[in-house]
């Protein structure tokens, strides 16, 4: 017998003879035989299933993740975050970029620590003014580096990043970029706060710019008689009058014979009571053959300025020097007083804004300080780009008054 037939018939049991080895052997292996291909097509049934598994799950992901997914990634990569872990890119971004002291987006300058946490240049500046304030070394509120403006720079990339980031426009709510809002505000948006043409002669309209159109069309101020528009004219004159008086007093005061100016720098110190108090002096300098100081303080001295919101800067101009004496017709030796204007500017190369007061004193020995006087700046926010500098430089105008 072959081996084929060996293999397929077995070996024959003692004593059976060789054609019932045969049937026998030949009966085992058609069992065999069909039991080999129940298996197979089970096998086949189950390959079957499993494709048609990975087929529906591919098609899963596909509506999952999008058309572009990459089915063979993979599935960790193709996972995503629970719903609320991740939302808009914008709003991602706007945590990212916000200012570390007053949680929001910059509206203009951006400074960084060494560190690089983000600060908008107002709460820079009033770190900086605060520290000034408490006789403390600024700190970086997020990592407590020191801060200041020699220390910290500008992030010009945070800045334009920003200016690309959508905002809402507070009148029609609609998205634009932050660089291009405020022409849209002020040129652009149909519900932009406007007032009537008519304002100049008294008309208080204001609303909608859409609906201004419609409101100029029923306005009665243009059918108001002449005695109405004269009453209302004449109260708007007197602000105008009082403007108008403020720079001819100014050109009056350049008419004088003895005229003098100095750029003057404040220095910051402390007082030596127990509680110091942070106060402002300048050198001695010369002006019209006289030897001056100036003086500042913040809120009036108040006692805790830095827990005030609103702050201001007070001056007082002191003559060092002795009033010059003169002879009368009775040879008496007598003291004139030495009647001057004088008034303070921003420096040359300072970008603080001052809306210029003159003020007015008669010197003498007597009598050789002035009150303090406020320093006409405009708000708080300039006050402490003040307190913020190491020196506050500005300009002294003096007028000596001639009789």
């Amino acid at each position: 017998m072959s081996s084929l037939e060996e293999r397929d018939v077995g070996v024959a049991a003692p004593g059976s003879s060789a054609s019932g080895g045969l049937g026998l052997g030949v009966g085992l292996g058609v069992g065999a035989a069909g039991a080999a291909l129940e298996a197979a097509a089970a096998a086949a049934g189950a390959a079957a299933a499993a494709a048609a598994a990975m087929q529906e799950e591919a098609a899963a992901a596909i509506r999952r993740d999008g058309p572009d997914a990459d089915p063979d990634e993979p599935p960790k990569k193709r996972a995503r975050l629970p719903e609320g872990e991740a939302g808009k890119l914008e709003e991602r971004l706007y945590s990212v970029l916000c200012c570390t002291v007053c949680l929001d987006l910059p509206k203009a300058s951006v400074y960084q620590c060494t560190n690089g946490h983000l600060m908008c240049a107002g709460c820079f500046i009033h770190l900086l003014a605060d520290s000034r304030l408490k006789e403390e070394q600024a700190t970086c509120p997020n990592c407590r580096c020191e801060i200041s403006k020699n220390l910290c720079c500008r992030n010009l990339a945070v800045e334009k990043a920003v200016s690309e980031l959508p905002a809402d426009c507070p009148f029609c709510l609609k998205h634009f970029p932050r660089s291009g809002l405020d022409r849209h505000q002020k040129d652009e948006c149909q519900d932009r706060v406007t007032q009537c043409k008519y304002k100049r002669i008294g008309c208080p309209w204001q609303g909608p710019f859409h609906e201004l159109p419609a409101h100029e069309g029923e306005c009665s101020h243009p059918t108001k008689t002449g005695t109405e528009l004269m009453g209302i004219l004449g109260e708007m004159d007197q602000s105008h009058r009082r403007d108008m008086q403020l720079y001819n007093s100014i050109f009056g005061l350049l008419c004088y014979e003895k005229i003098g100016f100095t750029e003057v720098q404040f220095r910051p110190y402390r007082t030596d009571d127990f509680i110091t108090r942070l106060y402002y002096e300048t050198p001695r300098f010369t002006v019209l053959n006289q030897t001056w100081v100036l003086k500042a303080r913040v809120n009036d001295s108040e006692r805790n300025p830095n827990l005030s919101c609103k702050r201001t800067l007070s001056f007082q101009l002191i003559l060092k020097s002795k009033v010059p004496e003169h002879e009368t017709n009775t040879k008496l030796e007598v003291n004139s007083p030495l009647e001057c204007s004088f008034l303070l500017l921003k420096g040359p190369y300072d970008d603080v804004r001052i809306k210029p007061v003159i003020h007015h004193h008669a010197f003498s020995n007597d009598t050789n300080e002035t009150e303090y006087v406020l320093l006409p700046i405009s708000d708080s926010v300039e006050c402490n780009k003040l307190l913020a500098a190491k020196n506050i430089n500005l300009r002294l105008f003096i007028f000596q008054i001639q009789k």
